[in-house]
């Protein structure tokens, strides 16, 4: 039993940061029943089910969300419901007749769970855009990437997932946590592009002391320091260096078999080309694994570059269950951890519309009912 057990979440299909909150509550303990419209049922984005890994952990029920029957339906699962969460642009549930105002005729408490990239108001707020663009107009972009190349795009982890889901996930949390005070529900705006400039707050306080500057790839932590970067080994794999406190450097030179006079510890930027040079030189002298053996698990701070396919396999992993198989599918187990309320992936994910009729019954919804319903075709 998670430590949101107890809590029950109505979510309206879609795809990036809002199946991901959907799964974070849903592994965290909440009952959470995924709506997907019957135009999608079996369609998915593109992929088998088994490999949507977003929409693991709950049941999905198809409903035609135009019809009268289909929508009457989603606002009495939304009369039991504890929160909503959605991310379609802003306006579209209104125009169906779900927006908080309907919702709320029905559950005065609902927190209603909002994301989109641009946000509910602004000049952009009806624009279309992806994680990249979101991100690329809070600073974040332009600063990720190495000297004299252009912005890296960080996958989608930055707007989607951290800027977005991670938020909306909290903010829903937070506001169910104040309904029960209050009695009142509310809108949780998260913004995408809102999300993913507090995840910058750290990087702004950096830029107002005057540590980092505007020039890509020559700052503390953007591959501008020799003591923070990864380096290429003599088999052309990769590992991660990150000793950026003297002590833990001092281990480094150590272990190295280097002097700081031949590789200093310096903050002097001008410095760093060179000595960045030296450090690359030196790593392309031994394997991945033999850097490995002379420096994982010391204080040196390193870790080896891993890809997909050898993450789940290294021994820490490994020892916590950081991944698991389910259905011949390897994937990262639910997270975060608690000491006595565990969290835990609950289901493999469902083809859209498979469990339409078993999960209506599990909201109450009367056997009867749901026939009426299927032969009216407002559910599949």
């Amino acid at each position: 039993m998670g430590p949101l057990h107890g809590t029950r979440v109505v979510e309206l299909a879609g795809i990036g940061p809002a199946p991901m909150a959907a799964m974070l509550l849903a592994e965290l303990g909440a009952e959470v029943i995924r709506v997907d419209r019957v135009a999608d049922a079996g369609l998915g984005i593109g992929m088998p089910p088994q490999y949507q890994l977003l929409q693991r952990s709950r049941p999905s029920i198809a409903v035609d969300l135009k019809s009268d029957e289909g929508k009457a339906l989603v606002l009495e699962l939304v009369g039991g419901a504890d929160a909503l969460l959605e991310g379609f642009r802003p306006g579209v549930t209104e125009r169906l007749g779900l927006g908080p105002q309907d919702c709320w005729a029905h559950n005065a408490k609902l927190v209603y769970g909002r994301v989109t990239g641009w946000g509910q108001e602004g000049p952009l707020s009806q624009a279309a855009g992806h994680d990249i663009n979101y991100i690329a107009l809070t600073g974040a972009l332009a600063a990720i990437g190495r000297a004299g190349a252009p912005p890296s795009p960080p996958l989608n982890l930055v707007g989607d997932f951290g800027g977005g889901a991670l938020y909306l996930a909290l903010g829903v949390v937070a506001a169910m946590f104040e309904a029960r005070t209050s009695g009142q529900g509310q809108v949780v705006d998260a913004a995408m592009i809102d999300g993913a400039a507090s995840l910058m707050t750290a990087a702004y306080g950096m830029k107002a002391a005057g540590l980092t500057n505007n020039e890509r790839g020559r700052n503390l932590l953007d591959s501008g320091a020799h003591f923070y970067d990864v380096y290429e080994t003599s088999d052309h794999q990769y590992i991660s260096l990150a000793p950026i406190e003297a002590k833990f450097y001092a281990e480094l030179l150590e272990r190295l078999g280097q002097n700081k006079e031949h590789l200093p510890h310096t903050r002097d930027r001008d410095e760093w080309p060179t000595l960045k040079q030296r450090m690359a030189d030196l790593i392309r002298q031994r394997t991945r694994d033999e850097w490995s053996e002379i420096l994982e698990g010391t204080d040196v701070c390193f870790a080896p570059v891993l890809g997909m396919h050898e993450a789940p396999a290294h021994p820490h992993n490994a020892a916590r269950d950081t991944f698991v198989e389910r259905s011949g599918v390897v994937q990262p187990n639910a997270a975060p951890r608690f000491s006595r309320t565990p969290t835990e992936i609950r289901c493999d994910a469902p083809a859209a519309g498979a469990n339409t009729r078993e999960a209506l019954n599990a909201w109450g919804v009367d056997g009867a009912r749901i026939d009426m319903l299927f032969k009216a075709g407002a559910i599949k």
